[in-house]
């Protein structure tokens, strides 16, 4: 933590302009053009403005101090510069009016794409990734910032063109009266930019050093908030306990930046007095011109104009330069999240060598990032088509861990797994995952309709009503199904008006459904597939499944062992390996440790 505090910034506020200017032609060519136009327009505009009103004023006191009256005709050489003033506001306000239409539509379609950036580098990355705090910390930095950053960005880019455009036509007006006056207005304003500047690292290396204190923080308010957890917290008594833990996070975080905000405040402070002092010290000079009458009325207010715009541009350019910086800063997070190198496999075949082979496990070790004790080691075995293998051990022995290797979700760390005769790092991800039909302990409840989340498990028929029903029947879920008021359209979850909570058996015959959905998978892995039924259901799936195992491999995770045992292989997992394998009655002469576990769990039935 402490590294990521004092980490050095190397931060290229050009390069970021750049990318925020791509992202956002991208986003919406047309108002992208249309934000720099306007944005010029507003620039060129307020001098022009200015020095008219000067002309006005003169022309007014010229006429007024004639000491006779004049006629309508005689007043056109004083109102022709009103109405040309007020076609100016006109086309002013215009300007101002399109781009801040611009820039609200631009902020809308710009964050959009930015989230969906972000999502889109999520789907190609690998499972490891998502359980690395490391990787959750760029994504949360990346979210909560960088959607917004790059139009700020560009925003500010064009601010300091306008802002140019406008100091270069005051520049004009008043090189002639003073060069001094130009000076002392440049100078005052520079410290502000080198304040903002140093006050801008800062903030960034709090944003980046407490990423981990924000996602525990958004944690424990979503537990707090959600139906998922509310029966435990409720149940004992932890809320309380969660809240008071939310607060401690928000007060160290709040102190941190109070206290950056208040060192920030007290500068800004003093150098605004600065540029205040500044100002007004112009204004006393000009009105000494004029009462010395070495400049007219109307060209002292157009220097008052000029001086107080002039300076009100200085400072917003150097400002949105400071900005600038900053926004590069933040922006810096997302690139740094979309360069993330992608891991997952990038292999092409899509069809094995010969089908007859199956699955070969050969030397297989597998180690999780940042961890240094192998989950499996040395794993050997080959299984056909048409064989079913049953994984058992203690929680934690590798027996998920085996079926993730197995889909793909995981490289081994060292050894080789082949399908078919090919190795799985050769196998296009999506080829190979359409052979597999599987569900998981963990399996996701998907707020969707309940077709939706039968249909999840083969993609390319999402929406197929006759596979859905195909798969329920399988899965042992229609029975409960035909029951509901809407069918395979019936909302489910509590996140949604309508929605419909469902049973842990519900469910997971749901998710038994679903690992059937892909019709042609020969390959169907269920990992404690029946932990929430009853035994007459589980009696009923596993006979479907004998049925199955006639032309397909069966992978099969369970502590039930009266499930177990109609396997054709017993693997017994321990520590990572693999330290028995067999047949039920096999394993049961031998008295080891699948007879030992056997034996402990048939005495509840005594």
């Amino acid at each position: 933590m402490s590294n990521t505090k004092n980490l050095k910034l190397s931060i290229h506020p050009l390069r970021y302009t750049w990318i925020a200017a791509q992202l956002t032609f991208k986003t919406n060519p047309l108002l992208a053009s249309s934000l720099i136009f306007s944005t010029l327009i507003t620039g060129l505009l307020p001098a022009a403005i200015a020095a008219i009103g000067a002309q006005l004023v003169d022309s007014v006191i010229k006429y007024a101090s004639g000491g006779h009256e004049i006629s309508l005709v005689e007043t056109w050489p004083t109102l022709r510069w009103v109405f040309l003033e007020a076609a100016l506001m006109s086309i002013l306000n215009i300007s101002q009016r399109s781009l801040n239409h611009a820039q609200t539509l631009l902020r809308a379609e710009l964050g959009n794409k930015i989230n969906v950036l972000i999502l889109e580098k999520a789907l190609t990355l690998s499972l490891p990734d998502f359980e690395n705090s490391e990787f959750y910390d760029k994504l949360t930095r990346a979210r909560r910032e960088a959607s917004t950053r790059p139009l700020s960005m560009v925003t500010r880019s064009l601010t300091v063109l306008q802002s140019i455009v406008l100091l270069l036509s005051f520049v004009a007006i008043l090189l002639p009266f003073s060069k001094i006056a130009v000076l002392i207005l440049v100078v005052t304003s520079i410290p502000s930019v080198i304040a903002e500047t140093r006050y801008s690292d800062s903030a960034f290396r709090l944003f980046r050093w407490r990423s981990a204190d924000t996602r525990m923080q958004l944690y424990v308010e979503s537990i707090l908030s959600r139906e998922e957890s509310a029966k435990e917290i409720q149940l004992f008594g932890l809320g309380p306990r969660l809240l008071n833990r939310y607060q401690e996070i928000f007060d160290r975080l709040y102190q941190e930046d109070k206290k950056l905000a208040s060192k920030r405040h007290y500068i800004a402070l003093l150098l605004s007095s600065l540029s205040t002092l500044s100002l007004y010290g112009s204004f006393t000079w000009v009105t000494v011109c004029a009462l010395m009458r070495t400049i007219s009325i109307g060209g002292m207010s157009m220097l008052i104009v000029v001086f107080r715009q002039g300076q009100g541009a200085l400072s917003t350019g150097l400002s949105a330069l400071a900005g600038i910086y900053d926004d590069a800063l933040y922006l810096s997070t997302l690139v740094e999240f979309l360069e993330l190198p992608t891991k997952r496999s990038t292999g092409t075949i899509t069809q094995g060598l010969d089908r007859t082979r199956g699955i070969e496990f050969l030397n297989v070790s597998f180690t999780y990032p940042n961890s240094t004790t192998p989950v499996l080691s040395d794993i050997n075995l080959s299984l056909k088509p048409g064989q079913s293998v049953a994984l058992v051990g203690n929680n934690g022995a590798g027996k998920t861990t085996l079926i993730k290797l197995l889909s793909g979700l995981y490289q081994p760390t060292s050894g080789h797994i082949f399908l078919d005769g090919v190795d799985l790092i050769d196998w296009d991800p999506v080829a190979l995952r359409q052979r597999i039909g599987v569900i998981f302990q963990d399996f996701t409840r998907y707020q969707f309709t309940v077709g939706e989340n039968i249909g999840a498990g083969d993609e390319s028929a999402f929406s197929d009503v006759n596979r859905w029903q195909l798969a329920a029947e399988a899965g042992l879920a229609s029975q409960f199904i035909t029951k509901l008021d809407k069918g395979f359209y019936t909302q489910l979850g509590n996140w949604f008006e309508n929605g419909q909570e469902l049973s842990g058996g519900q469910w997971q015959k749901l998710a038994l459904a679903r690992a059937f959905m892909r019709v042609d998978a020969d390959i169907v892995v269920l990992d404690e597939p029946t932990a929430a039924m009853d035994a007459e259901a589980e009696a009923e799936v596993f006979d479907y499944v004998r049925t199955l195992s006639k032309k397909r491999i069966i992978w099969l995770i369970s502590h039930r062992f009266s499930t177990v045992r109609s396997a054709d292989r017993i693997l017994v997992l321990e520590h990572g390996r693999i330290i028995e394998s067999g047949s039920h009655d096999e394993l049961m002469a031998i008295r080891g440790r699948y007879s030992e576990l056997f034996q402990i769990q048939a005495k509840g039935y005594l």
